[in-house]
């Protein structure tokens, strides 16, 4: 049986229980209880119903017709994987794309039923009370929120895992959960709140300094974190806890429950009022609180989370240490395989992940690496299979962007290499690339500037000969935690969040020629302090990241003498912190790769 053909059986079985509930349609959301980018696979109901695997979209199934809503990371990929199917892609941020009400407000014109179903334990509450307005503006539509499906349907599910959470070191962790939980009920007293639930599986991870594996590449677990002003409490399977976990959590002041109690607690919640974020609670729990005045409100931990301590800067410092050392003995044996021939793309994903497990403290990588020779680098968030795995040859240009995970901090790089004769479109789009990557990482911005302030000048170069990338620029980087943190971003879109000294962000503009190739340059940076003067105090990027940059397909008369000062800079950086761990013969190829233009 083909995946098409699996696809259309699940639509079948979907819509023979929307016919006996009298549902016109159903969303299904990328989402988990606990609002993750990434889920557990017990949780990937969207992409079981669609054959769409990226990490964002929805899914939305009428009795006659069926849709996907994605990003622009995913254009390419999505069609692909909806072709055959009944699934339409839907193009967001596209003038012509409808919104999902929209859509569903005409589908629905000829319907007998006027109820949409969304389970409400994996949507968050904003966004269902937010479709509850948009379909009662189209026609009186209204939502159901107690239902399932997949329960019913999905035969094969899997469980939630069990496996037991570790207790993330001190020496990494940098401040005790203790003092964690002090900081955070500070912030909530700031905005009048006495308690908070966290939902969140990064936020949960990093106050109580635990890492589990039920996500693959984010050493999250899954569980719920209720703070009050006098006690917190983990909810979570008592399975996954070992026996010093939970002396552990005792002696930093939090009890243990049940994962399912979440509901009957916060039920029976004592304190005047609790602090809720629509945009992360799902809608089932919001609901679910009747005693005490709800105040919804941002979380404040994400902005403690992403502001590194000490502890955790080093960290960062170390695993980029490592991190370069496996890219280097990759770059080193890449073009001499590559001219030997036998290599594909997922040939390439496997040499690079065996380099990074020769490293101290690593855990596994922290997304799945994206090989994407020629075209396929031009589809943003590919990952090669068996069916689409492309020979390597001494030509043109490979886009690899990878990732690992280490005890002590977690690694998000990019580097576009040519492997042999290039076109003058490659090189001329190569150098602009580089041009904006360069241009972000000299800025200096006053501290509180947000990132879509910054946005523009990675772009301008592109920009000025007609050319952008639709996806975000950049993206803070976890702890040993989840490779894309927030709240800040670098991207068009405006995101008020502010960069502050101690943050961790990416820096990886793209362009991308469909059909023919793409390059994304990118590096893990730090914002750190740049001088103080009569007008405040002013910020900048430092590089963490340490890997060659490819300086071979550059159109050199197209650089300004201060990207090439930075690029020769940052290339003896990179010489002098990862030459004293390598070998003769890697030093040499080194000492080459990043001598000055």
């Amino acid at each position: 049986m083909t995946m098409k053909t699996e696809i259309a059986d699940r639509l079948s079985a979907l819509r023979e229980v929307m016919k006996r509930e009298r549902l016109a349609a159903f969303i299904f959301p990328s989402t988990d209880p606990h609002n993750s980018e990434y889920v557990p696979d017990h949780w990937k109901g969207r992409e079981w119903i669609s054959g769409f695997d990226g990490s964002a979209g929805v899914a939305v199934v009428t009795m006659n017709n069926a849709a996907l809503w994605t990003d622009s990371r995913y254009f390419i990929a999505a069609a692909n994987q909806l072709a055959g199917t009944e699934f339409q892609l839907m193009k967001q941020g596209l003038p012509e794309t409808p919104t999902i009400a929209d859509w569903l407000g005409t589908e629905l014109q000829q319907s007998d039923s006027t109820e949409i179903g969304m389970d409400g334990q994996v949507n968050a509450h904003q966004f269902v009370m937010q479709m509850k307005q948009d379909m009662r503006d189209r026609g009186g539509i209204t939502i159901r929120t107690n239902l399932d499906p997949l329960a019913i349907i999905w035969k094969d599910r899997l469980d939630i895992p069990k496996d037991t959470v570790q207790i993330q070191p001190l020496r990494y962790a940098g401040e005790r959960t203790a003092d964690k939980l002090t900081r955070i009920r500070q912030a909530l007293r700031r905005q009048h709140a006495d308690g908070t639930l966290v939902s969140a599986l990064d936020d949960v991870a990093w106050t109580l300094n635990l890492r589990g594996t039920d996500v693959h590449c984010n050493p999250v677990f899954v569980a719920y974190l209720l703070i009050s002003t006098t006690k917190a409490t983990l909810f979570i399977d008592p399975d996954k806890l070992t026996p010093d976990v939970k002396a552990y959590l005792k002696g930093e002041g939090v009890e243990v429950s049940g994962y399912d109690q979440i509901k009957d607690e916060l039920a029976g919640y004592g304190e005047y009022n609790i602090a809720l974020d629509p945009q992360q609670i799902n809608h089932h729990l919001f609901e679910g609180v009747s005693g005490p005045k709800i105040l919804p409100l941002t979380s404040p931990i994400p902005l403690l989370k992403a502001v590194k301590n000490q502890a955790e800067i080093a960290g960062f410092r170390a695993a980029m240490v490592r991190d370069g050392v496996a890219m280097v003995k990759f770059l080193r044996w890449l073009k001499p395989a590559v001219e030997a021939g036998g290599q594909t793309e997922m040939s390439l994903d496997e040499k690079l992940t065996g380099f990074r497990s020769e490293q101290d403290l690593f855990k596994g990588v922290s997304f799945d690496t994206i090989v994407g020779y020629e075209e396929h680098g031009a589809i943003v968030h590919y990952e090669a299979t068996p069916a689409t795995d492309a020979r390597i040859e001494p030509r043109g240009l490979v886009l690899i962007d990878s990732g690992g995970q280490y005890q002590d901090g977690t690694t998000d790089i990019t580097r576009t290499i040519a492997l042999g004769e290039l076109t003058d479109e490659q090189r001329r789009v190569y150098t602009l690339v580089l041009r904006g990557h360069i241009q972000l990482e000299l800025c200096k911005f006053p501290s509180g500037a947000c990132g879509s302030q910054l946005d523009a000048l990675a772009r301008q170069p592109m920009w000025r000969e007609g050319m952008n990338f639709l996806h975000g620029t950049g993206h803070g980087v976890g702890s040993y935690l989840n490779v894309h943190e927030g709240p800040h971003q670098i991207r068009m879109e405006w995101r008020p969040a502010p960069l502050l000294a101690g943050m961790t962000v990416t820096d990886e503009p793209g362009i991308y020629m469909e059909g023919k190739f793409g390059v994304r340059i990118e590096n893990t940076l730090l914002v750190t302090p740049y001088n103080e003067t009569e007008f405040g105090t002013f910020l900048q990027f430092e590089s963490l990241t340490l890997a060659p940059i490819d300086t071979t397909p550059i159109l050199m008369d197209m650089l300004l003498e201060e990207e090439k000062a930075w690029l020769n800079a940052y290339h003896a950086e990179v010489y002098r912190q990862l030459s004293p761990h390598l070998s003769d013969e890697e030093n040499e190829w080194l000492a080459e790769a990043t001598k000055n233009i």
